[in-house]
C-alpha cells in the first residue's frame, strides 16, 4: 500500500507538521507500506504529488490541513485520507463555532468573545470577563499566538498578536485548573493525560520542548474520571469526530471544561497521543495502524479497494 504522508503546508504551524511527518515515517511499519514523503509548500503541490498514493497520512496543523481544505481537495481526487472528515475538521478549526455547539450540547467550555478589531476589547462583553484571560487566534493550533493576559495594558497586544496569524480573535476566561487531556482512537478512549507545564501555561516551548511540561497518566477516582470519559467522549460526537482526535480540558472543582477538539493533534516524539496510546498498549507502530485502518474502515468507498480506486484504474 503506497502511503503518502502530507506534511508541511502553508500554515505557521509548517515546522510543528514536518516534525509529525518525519515521526510518523520512522514508525510506520516499511513491511506493510511503501512510505512516500510529501512535503507541501504550496498549495497545489497537493494535486501533482499526492497522484497514485493509496492513502494520504496527514501530519499537517493549521489552515489547509485541519480546516478541511486538504480534506475535501483528496476527496475530490478519491484518494482517502486519516483522521475526521471535511466537515468535522473545518467544525472544530473554528475555535468560537466549536464552542457554541459544545454549549449547546450542555458540555462546560470557558466563556469567551469573538474579536474582529483591537478596538473591540472596550466592550462590555470583554470586560465582563474579567481577568486573566486567554487570547487565541479563532483558527490555529500548537499555541501559536496564544497570550496569557492578566490586565487590560496587555490586552490590545494580545489580540494585535492574534490578528496577526488569522481575522478572528477568541478572548477567553482562563479557568485556573489542571489541564488534562482525552485521546478518542476509533470510537473508544485512550488514558486521561494531565499536564503541568514549567511555564504559566501548555504554550507551544511546553509543547514540543522536551522537558519543559510534566505529562502523566492521570489517576482521578473512578468517578472523576468517568465524568471526564463522558466529557471527551460527548464533544467527540458533538463534533462528528471519526478515527482519532484529542480533547482538551481544564479540570476545576471535579468540571471538565472543554478547551478544544484537536482533529489532527501533534504526533511528534513529545506528543500527547502517542504518549496516551503507548499507556493503553499501543505502539507508535501500531497507532500509526491504527489511524490508517480505521480511516479506510470509515471511508470504504474510498478505500484501496473500493469503488473510488476502481474508477481511478479504469480512468487510468
Amino acid at each position: 500500500m503506497k502511503v503518502g504522508v502530507i506534511m508541511g503546508g502553508v500554515s505557521s504551524e509548517r515546522e510543528v507538521s514536518l516534525a509529525t511527518g518525519k515521526e510518523m515515517m520512522t514508525h510506520l511499519d516499511r513491511n506493510k507500506y511503501e512510505i512516500i514523503p510529501i512535503d507541501i509548500k504550496k498549495k497545489e503541490d497537493l494535486l501533482i504529488r499526492a497522484a497514485g498514493i493509496d492513502v494520504a497520512l496527514l501530519a499537517l496543523h493549521g489552515s489547509f490541513g485541519e480546516d478541511g481544505t486538504v480534506q475535501g481537495t483528496l476527496e475530490t481526487m478519491g484518494i482517502p485520507y486519516t483522521g475526521c472528515s471535511l466537515l468535522s475538521s473545518a467544525l472544530c478549526m473554528d475555535k468560537d463555532l466549536s464552542k457554541k455547539i459544545l454549549r449547546y450540547e450542555g458540555l462546560h467550555t470557558p466563556d469567551w468573545v469573538l474579536l474582529r478589531e483591537v478596538d473591540e476589547i472596550h466592550g462590555a462583553r470583554v470586560a465582563a470577563l474579567g481577568y486573566p484571560l486567554v487570547v487565541k487566534p479563532n483558527a490555529g493550533g500548537s499555541s501559536i499566538g496564544v497570550t496569557l493576559v492578566r490586565d487590560e495594558n496587555s490586552l490590545r497586544q494580545a489580540v494585535q498578536t492574534a490578528l496577526s496569524f488569522g481575522d478572528e480573535v477568541l478572548v477567553e476566561a482562563y479557568i485556573d485548573g489542571e489541564e488534562i487531556t482525552c485521546g478518542m482512537l476509533n470510537g473508544k478512549h485512550l488514558p486521561i493525560l494531565t499536564i503541568k507545564p514549567n511555564g504559566e501555561f501548555f504554550d507551544y516551548t511546553s509543547k514540543y520542548e522536551p522537558g519543559q511540561s510534566d505529562e502523566r497518566i492521570a489517576a482521578f477516582a473512578p468517578e472523576l474520571a468517568e465524568r471526564i470519559r463522558e466529557a471527551a467522549e460527548k464533544s467527540w460526537r458533538a463534533m462528528k469526530c471519526t478515527v482519532y482526535a484529542r480533547v482538551d480540558m481544564m479540570l476545576k472543582d471535579g468540571i471538565p471544561y472543554i478547551l478544544e477538539v484537536n482533529t489532527l493533534p501533534g504526533m511528534t516524539r513529545t506528543s500527547l497521543l502517542p504518549q496516551s496510546a503507548l499507556a493503553a498498549g499501543i505502539s507508535f507502530p501500531e497507532l500509526l495502524d491504527a489511524i490508517i485502518e480505521g480511516s479506510l474502515s470509515a471511508r470504504p468507498d474510498m478505500n484501496p479497494g473500493g469503488a473510488s480506486s476502481r474508477h481511478r484504474q479504469q480512468a487510468g
